[in-house]
Formats: structure tokens, C-alpha cells, sequence
């Protein structure tokens, strides 16, 4: 898979469909440090080392171009999938993480990406990173803490 990739020819390749009003001739941005998309973040592993360790139950899973599935949404609908050109990214979960928020730890020798049915795409530059919910403070001075969820 080319490093630099239009959503057009990422959804060509993988199968995977994203919703007509996103411009499909965009290029995906490739990105070697943090990044969100909707309710989930990418952290580079570098700056959670400390939080995050793999366990005996973690298991490696082999990130294949047609996708693993990361995260759903509570409806069961629009999910967070993570695709890689086949041997060439493996996702380790379950993690324990300090923060409560790890779904995984995502090693990669290529550019992988996320592709999300509404947000469309992003890149994730070749390395180790985590990859964790996100969660906003409610509305007021004590608004609870939540999870995003879109």
C-alpha cells in the first residue's frame, strides 16, 4: 500500500465503505505523533510507556488489509476499523493501561490507517503506538467525565 493514499483508492483496496458526502478524491494525512478520530485517540507509545504494559492475556493479532475492528459504536453501528497491508501490522489487546482508556497497542512497519464510515480516514506513520477511548467533561462548573461517543 502506497504511504500516501486518496480515500477513493483506500476503500478501493480495502472493501470498506465510508458515507457519500465525504470527498473520496482527498488525500489521507499520514501522522507520526497524536491523533483522534471521533471517539477514539492514537498516541505514540513513547509518551504512555509508563501507563501501558501487555499482560498474558494479550494476544498479537495480524492487522490484515481487509481490517480489524476496533471500536463500534454504542448503536452498533459506524465502527473504528485498523487496516494494514497483510504481515505488516500486528495489534496487541488487551492492554492494561493506568488511565482505563486502552483498547490496544498498534505495531507497524507501514503506514496503517483508520477508516471510520463518517470521519473518513487517517494515516498512522510506521511505529508503536496505543490506541485508547476518549473521553470530555460534561456541560458546567461539575460536569461529569464521559466518553465520547459518535
Amino acid at each position: 500500500m502506497a504511504m500516501t493514499l486518496t480515500l477513493s483508492a483506500l476503500t478501493t483496496l480495502t472493501g470498506l465503505d465510508v458515507l457519500d458526502y465525504l470527498d473520496q478524491s482527498v488525500s489521507i494525512p499520514v501522522i507520526d505523533g497524536m491523533q483522534a478520530q471521533g471517539d477514539l485517540i492514537v498516541v505514540p507509545h513513547s509518551l504512555v510507556a509508563d501507563d501501558v504494559v501487555t499482560f498474558e492475556a494479550t494476544r498479537p493479532r495480524p492487522v490484515p488489509l481487509s481490517g480489524v475492528e476496533l471500536l463500534r459504536s454504542s448503536a452498533g453501528g459506524n465502527p473504528h476499523t485498523l487496516v494494514a497491508d497483510d504481515g505488516e501490522c500486528v495489534w496487541l489487546a488487551p492492554i492494561s493501561d493506568r488511565s482505563g482508556l486502552g483498547l490496544g497497542i498498534l505495531d507497524t512497519r507501514v503506514t496503517a490507517y483508520l477508516i471510520h464510515p463518517e470521519h473518513g480516514a487517517t494515516g498512522i506513520a510506521p511505529g508503536r503506538y496505543v490506541i485508547r477511548r476518549q473521553r470530555e467533561r460534561g456541560v458546567g462548573l461539575f460536569g461529569s467525565v464521559r466518553m465520547v461517543a459518535d
